[in-house]
């Protein structure tokens, strides 16, 4: 079984290299493909399957099958003893392919076909391990995917009246009503994939999935498909304000950084950390950057992936416990695990010439240059600073002197996993500045006060020692102990918004339903809709039966009926 795990994490890896080079020489030579196949045209309107090959298209391609060859590999040896573990392999690629579909396609009714791909398979793959927690994660994420799929579905209907679907022939000259109404369509779509606010409790909740498939959502596919679509739909976002937008995804990066620092589950750490991400990427687009978004979208996807895996490894050493309160001194049990670790962490915290960095800095730097308002800004730096606090604050709890109340009961690190770790740890050492030369290729100046330059900076060391002291559990606890219980409350748990989503919905819409039970279907509606069909029958039935029973006065009245009838006629 092992074997079949190797060979598609081979094809995987070779396909994402070669289409890595590709995408280099399309981007090089500013060169791409459209191919069209045209499956039914009915009067001015008609159905196709597009595949659409640029430079963009062919990298996150490369990307993604770079990450998920990596990830097979490690879940090789992290599902061994699975009992299921050919159908895991199978809709963990199922999953990919679902992911290449939304990539390549220029037409939105192929993309609805990878985006509705990627709903279905995550919702198969957050339920994997059955138990009621995992039901409940699935049923939230696949119901907040739906949302985003209906509006996909009006958003076909809408370019059905300019008569196709190949949204790159529109978006120069879309009629304003039509291209307004796409546009917040388009938006809805990706905040639900992308779980910005108010959609988010979807994404930590699927942290019931296993840690291989973590590593895939939340670096390269079902996270990333919203920021990808607004990204090919740039040009129609240009044409309006985006403000709204923009403060909604700063705020969903400032909200998830403060809820991490406040989270003691290892894995839901890591996706509090990727909503942070994402919705950096977002606000970065809605300020007009598609490219710089795409590029932290891009040096993101390894580093996350890389975190991930390593997370996986170290719940496997501690017997499958996730609180980081019971860790500590792992790094002398996991000593190469917890350098991969590290070095991630410090890739997301944007430390100096790791990939994080290439893309942070550069975002903040044109933040600096762009038109966007005071507000905005500190909520930037204050999201980088935050997200530094829960990285040190995580490398605490889990690799330094802290003592946990569980000792680490394995040591062995696999040869497969470390491979994976090795690949991606120099992905997340070195894809930022390749990516950077790569996308980048002329060097802009920019001219800044020596403050303004050193900003980052002064935020992430202040990050990083607000973090640390933060940690030491006697200032923690003087500090935000029992006298403060609802703020804490209230900052880890995503500012209540898994209750808004679940508790305050279905509490209501059961009172409904059980209504209607009693109004419709044990009321009248029972009696004239439900029963109406059997009563006539079963009424008919009997009286057919009476009939036949050779009844002398049923047959003297229906003698003396038939007569009248002959008689009149």
């Amino acid at each position: 079984m092992i074997n079949m795990y190797l060979y598609w994490s081979l094809i995987l890896f070779i396909y994402g290299i070669l289409l890595f080079f590709i995408g280099y020489v399309f981007l090089y030579n500013d060169y791409s493909i459209f191919m069209d196949w045209e499956i039914i045209t009915l009067n001015s309107s008609y159905l196709s399957m597009s595949i659409y090959l640029d430079w963009m298209s062919l990298l996150f391609m490369g990307s993604v099958l770079l990450i998920s060859s990596m990830v097979i590999l490690y879940s090789s040896s992290y599902m061994s003893h699975d009992l299921f573990k050919v159908r895991f392999l199978f809709v963990v690629l199922l999953f990919v392919l679902s992911m290449m579909f939304l990539i390549i396609s220029p037409n939105l009714v192929s993309i609805l076909l990878g985006w509705d791909g990627l709903g279905l398979v995550s919702y198969c793959l957050v339920i994997y391990y059955q138990n009621y927690k995992s039901y409940n994660a699935g049923m939230l994420t696949i119901l907040s995917n739906r949302i985003g799929d209906v509006g996909i579905l009006i958003s076909i209907a809408w370019l059905f009246n300019l008569g196709g679907w190949n949204y790159l022939y529109y978006l120069s000259f879309i009629d304003y009503d039509i291209s307004f109404w796409l546009m917040n369509l388009l938006v809805l779509s990706a905040f639900t994939k992308s779980a910005q606010i108010p959609f988010s409790s979807w994404l930590p909740a699927a942290m019931a999935a296993p840690t291989p498939v973590s590593a895939l959502v939340h670096s390269s596919t079902l996270v990333t498909a919203g920021v990808y679509l607004l990204i090919r739909f740039s040009e129609l976002l240009n044409l309006y304000n985006m403000d709204f937008f923009l403060l909604i995804s700063c705020l969903t990066m400032f909200m998830s950084g403060l809820s991490a620092n406040f989270e003691y589950d290892l894995k839901k750490v890591i996706a509090l950390s990727t909503l942070s991400q994402l919705g950096l990427m977002m606000s970065v687009l809605f300020m007009g950057y598609s490219v710089f978004s795409y590029f932290h979208m891009l040096t993101h996807a390894f580093f996350k992936a890389l975190m991930f895996l390593c997370a996986g490894l170290i719940i496997h050493c501690m017997q499958d416990t996730q609180d980081i309160r019971h860790m500590g001194n792992l790094i002398f049990c996991i000593p190469f695990t917890c350098t991969c670790f590290c070095i991630s962490n410090l890739s997301l915290c944007g430390f100096p010439f790791l990939s994080g960095f290439y893309s942070k800095d550069m975002i903040l730097e044109q933040l600096s240059y762009s038109y966007t308002n005071l507000y905005i800004y500190i909520m930037f730096y204050l999201s980088i600073g935050l997200t530094v606090c829960y990285s040190l604050r995580l490398i605490y709890f889990c690799f330094s002197f802290n003592n946990g109340l569980m000792s680490s009961l394995s040591y062995f690190e696999d040869p497969l996993m470390l491979f994976s770790l090795l690949i991606l740890t120099f992905m997340s050492i070195f894809s930022g500045s390749v990516l950077s030369w790569l996308i980048f290729p002329f060097p802009h100046f920019m001219c800044f006060p020596f403050f303004i330059k050193m900003l980052p900076l002064i935020f992430v060391i202040l990050g990083g020692w607000l973090g640390y002291s933060l940690s030491l559990l006697n200032i923690y606890m003087s500090i935000f102990g029992l006298n403060y219980n609802y703020l804490i409350e209230f900052f880890g748990f995503m500012w209540f918004m898994p209750s808004f989503s679940t508790y305050m919905i279905y509490n209501k819409s059961l009172i409904y339903s059980k209504l209607s039970l009693e109004f419709m279907d044990n009321s009248w509606g029972e009696y004239l809709i439900s029963n109406s069909l059997s009563n006539s029958v079963k009424y008919f039935s009997s009286f057919y039966s009476f009939y036949q029973m050779s009844n002398l006065k049923i047959y003297l009245i229906g003698f003396i009926i038939i007569s009248f009838f002959m008689l009149v006629i």
